[in-house]
């Protein structure tokens, strides 16, 4: 990540302590639940908790299953959080989206910087996913090639996609330019 750092907030290992404890405390009733998944179902619900507007519906189940094996191991293993912020956009609020954009910076070709028409945008398509917080997109980004899923664009460290094709441990600039360009 080659932007600027983003400093910790004071509570922040504060709430991943919090965090990793619920999930270790919901963990008998997930085994009960759903024994062969009650890891995640226990993360689930603990970041449920911590992150709780998020909204998993609309993703592929691909995409849904990368993200949630992912931040069940950054949980479990790493005591890091990983919260979605956006996932799914319908077309329509993509479009309302990309228009603001516009109206904001000026021109169509300046606002596809930041946000793509809903033809384009892989958030519409359910593959792309919009994490929190800073150090959780950092181990996102350093693990997230396990599950699938890259940072596509260097100037949005919050912004992943989920590309089961790609096939490779660490997606080259190449490969993030081909993406692009779509």
């Amino acid at each position: 990540m080659n932007e600027r750092i983003v400093p910790p907030r004071p509570h922040d290992r504060l709430f991943a302590v919090l965090a990793v404890v619920l999930a270790v405390l919901l963990l008998p009733v997930a085994l009960v639940r759903h024994p062969g998944r009650a890891r995640e179902l226990a993360c689930h619900w603990a970041l449920g908790i911590r992150f709780p507007a998020e909204d998993l519906t609309g993703f592929t189940d691909g995409a849904r299953a990368a993200f949630t094996a992912a931040r069940a191991e950054a949980l479990w293993r790493h005591g890091q959080l990983i919260g979605l912020t956006s996932g799914y956009r319908d077309p329509l609020v993509q479009q309302r989206l990309f228009d603001k954009e516009v109206q904001r910076v000026g021109s169509p070709a300046a606002a596809r910087m930041l946000v793509l028409p809903p033809a384009e945008s892989r958030h519409v398509k359910g593959t792309a996913l919009d994490v929190r917080p800073f150090e959780g997109a950092r181990w996102l980004e350093e693990h997230g090639a396990r599950y699938d899923l890259y940072r596509i664009y260097d100037n949005e460290w919050w912004h992943f996609e989920h590309h089961p094709d790609a096939d490779l441990p660490h997606m080259t600039q190449e490969i993030r330019n081909a993406l692009q360009a779509r």
